[in-house]
């Protein structure tokens, strides 16, 4: 990965633990319409480069785009204070990522965790969110979905190398993702892993997959439709995995209905989440964000 292709920033969160940032395009500082990149729950802002690439190409449309990592992922520093690791904690970050970097007023591109982040966002910074693309994740989170992620990570002891560790994630989401290809399974274990000693090592706190552990089949979920509701004149995207089990076709219909304005694209031949740079999901978020 060449780190010519975007700028690194580190900055302090409101209760000064240290976060990082990268950012790819024209400077996010008085550009219209900057693009804010939200990952999921343990993953981080390696996650988007390949779709931050084409958005600040003059093929997507020449964007300024930004991606972070959320506290005790990636490269922004682990919290001593595990019970800091909430949705709640990780939106005031992001706004004092948009703060450091100057920005008013963002389009949105929130992935699983990062979705449920703008539902809590919406409600305290509404004036910071121009544009909302949801990708895999909606006002319910269904609990089938979640437990699939909890095995994953109380299951996975991880590749042993660098060379099996593509092999080992097509193993285990080969099934919900026909449509990648070699490539992509290496693109993707250069996201999820950090090198440590030469071997690959899941790049997040373990703490924060801790709450995970608790849930079973019959765990109540809160819905967000309170929430979902407060992007009523806002442009929304909804990205869905074919083979998402998070994210339920009738939940999207709903969406739909409440914001008839919804644009929804369902990614063919991927589960939970969607990459974005793939074909079908890259040309439709180009599209809408240059409205």
């Amino acid at each position: 990965m060449d780190r010519g292709e975007f700028r690194e920033h580190r900055f302090r969160a409101a209760d000064g633990l240290e976060l990082y940032a990268r950012s790819y395009g024209p400077e996010a500082r008085g550009c219209a319409k900057p693009i804010v990149c939200l990952p999921g729950l343990t993953r981080n802002s390696r996650d988007f480069h390949a779709i931050a690439c084409f958005l600040a190409s003059p093929a997507g449309g020449s964007r300024s785009v930004i991606a972070l990592d959320y506290r005790g992922r990636g490269n922004s520093a682990r919290d001593h204070d595990k019970t800091r690791y909430t949705i709640a904690i990780e939106a005031s970050d992001v706004i004092a990522a948009c703060g450091h970097l100057q920005i008013d007023r963002a389009i949105f591109i929130g992935t699983s965790r990062g979705g449920l982040i703008l539902h809590h966002l919406i409600g305290i910074a509404p004036a910071l969110i121009d544009g909302v693309i949801l990708n895999d994740i909606g006002p319910v989170v269904e609990i089938e979905g979640l437990l699939k992620i909890r095995d994953y990570l109380q299951a996975a002891k991880g590749p042993e190398s660098w060379a099996a560790a593509p092999r080992y994630l097509r193993a285990v989401h080969g099934g919900d993702f026909p449509a990648l290809n070699e490539q992509d399974w290496q693109e993707m274990a250069r996201a999820i892993y950090r090198d440590e000693g030469g071997a690959p090592v899941a790049d997040f706190d373990p703490a924060i997959a801790a709450p995970l552990q608790a849930l079973k089949g019959n765990t109540p979920l809160p819905d967000l439709w309170p929430q979902f509701d407060a992007f009523a004149g806002l442009p929304m995207m909804v990205i869905r995995g074919q083979h998402s089990r998070l994210l339920s076709q009738s939940t999207v219909e709903e969406m739909a209905r409440r914001h008839p304005e919804l644009v929804a694209l369902t990614a063919r031949g991927q589960g939970h989440a969607p990459l974005l740079h793939l074909d079908g999901p890259r040309e439709a978020i180009a599209a809408f964000v240059q409205q």
